[in-house]
């Protein structure tokens, strides 16, 4: 019997089809889910509300602004490597050059905002905050090396890279914590230095793998910014649709505050663990394929990972409070009304990311951009007149409204654009029957 499980187990990891990949990114960002929550744990208990407030505003800038900043690189490179395979030395070599001089703009648009959009925070706190920006160029290369790795197939190196860079962070939070006290500026650190192993490790295996040429690297430039200026808009709302949150009640609210909400996100994040480990693979599975199978994949997609997402929605929300209680204390029980909020925009936006990729794939992302960016577009306005009014529930509230008419948009942007129906969102039998086939392909 034992010997039987290993068998497929074994099967699973060495596996090679949609689903097998799905499984393995999936157990990945399981495990990594694991190590963010211990992290979430250590930072909440010991710091409590306003410490982890403080911890967040000065951690928070780097990974926003340089995802904000993109120009839609990781989409470009993705597309412009499955497309252009023979050219694939002088991509990355521009890749590489892109993404560095990507990360040094956000670095110093970072250190220069500090002081306007912390003011209510102490000075140690901006210094710090502008001085954690350094990790910048570090975060915009390591979203192009995954990228690359993606592009290749090599999604399990692209989640080591993940892993190492969660474990790291959480390995350095625990030598902090038994050398000494635990403040925000002693663990902001921990987080600076968390993804250089990965960086290291990451760069070389790419370097040996692309062999990067510099001549012409300037053209090489030019032929990644068409496509990435069309994906960009795409990338922007993301990073929008997840952060601006963050960002806001950084300025509108006091660093208690912002510690609550930030444990709250990150407990109805979980939930879009199936959606991006779905998006990770079907984007670079789904590109250059023609329209009707690009459709039959995100149909598929949207509704399998839509109802695995669903079911874990409704366990936070109904045992919320117990998980809040149990793993960050008894002073964020108060957030129990927030996170079934939050979570459910994490279902309704994990089902609009998914659709998404019909478009990033057929390689018309540009106007998806613009209709997804009406519906962004009424979450900062909103947040602007309801958090004065009801406090951290008006950012759910907001955020809820704004992901509503976003699936709206995408789902009518498949008539307009395509001038085909949208795929169904209901979970049928046809899926499960998928489910089941690509299960028995697995064991066997």
């Amino acid at each position: 019997m034992m010997a039987g499980f290993q068998d497929k187990f074994l099967n699973v990891v060495k596996g090679q089809n949609g689903l097998a990949i799905v499984a393995k990114s999936l157990a990945v960002k399981l495990v990594v889910l694991a190590i963010n929550t211990s992290t979430g744990i250590i930072t909440a208990r010991m710091l409590k509300p306003t410490g982890r407030g403080e911890l967040a505003a000065m951690i928070l800038w780097p990974v926003f602004l340089t995802n904000a900043i993109t120009l839609g690189l990781p989409s470009s490179l993705i597309f412009n490597l499955r497309r252009w395979p023979e050219r694939e030395a002088s991509i990355f070599s521009g890749a590489l050059v892109l993404g560095l001089i990507l990360g040094l703009m956000a670095g110093l648009l970072g250190a220069v905002m500090m002081p306007h959009w912390l003011a209510q925070y102490t000075p140690e706190t901006i210094r710090t905050a502008q001085w954690v920006m350094v990790q910048a160029p570090m975060c915009t290369l390591i979203l192009v090396g995954r990228a690359s790795l993606e592009a290749r197939g090599e999604f399990g190196n692209s989640n080591a890279a993940l892993f190492m860079i969660h474990f790291m962070a959480l390995a350095l939070l625990v030598l902090i914590l038994l050398t000494g006290p635990m403040t925000p500026f002693r663990a902001s650190f921990a987080y600076v230095l968390s993804g250089v192993p990965a960086f290291i490790w990451m760069m070389g295996r790419l370097w040996r793998i692309y062999q990067p040429r510099w001549e012409g690297v300037s053209g090489s430039i030019r032929a990644l910014l068409p496509y990435g200026l069309r994906a960009y808009g795409i990338d922007l709302l993301g990073t929008l649709s997840l952060q601006i949150d963050q960002v806001l009640v950084v300025g509108l609210l006091n660093p208690e505050a912002m510690g609550t909400y930030v444990v709250a996100l990150s407990l109805s994040r979980v939930l879009q663990l199936f959606q991006q480990a779905v998006v990770m693979v079907l984007f670079p599975k789904a590109t250059a394929r023609p329209v009707d199978e690009v459709l039959m994949l995100t149909g598929r997609a949207v509704r399998i990972s839509t109802v695995f997402t669903l079911a874990a929605g409704i366990g936070v929300m109904l045992w919320g409070q117990w998980f809040l209680q149990i793993l960050y204390g008894k002073e964020f029980v108060m957030a129990i009304n927030l996170l079934r909020l939050l979570s459910l925009e994490a279902i309704i936006t994990s089902t609009t990311l998914v659709l998404a990729q019909a478009f990033m794939a057929i390689g018309k992302p540009g106007t998806v951009t613009l209709l997804q960016g009406v519906g962004l577009a009424l979450s900062v306005p909103l947040m602007l007149v309801l958090i004065p009014r009801f406090g951290l529930l008006g950012t759910g509230m907001s955020l809820v409204i704004s992901a509503l008419v976003r699936l709206g948009l995408m789902l009518m942007c498949f008539p307009w654009l395509l001038k085909e129906r949208a795929p169904k969102l209901l979970f049928g039998r046809d899926d499960w029957m998928f489910l089941c086939q690509q299960l028995v392909k697995i064991q066997t």
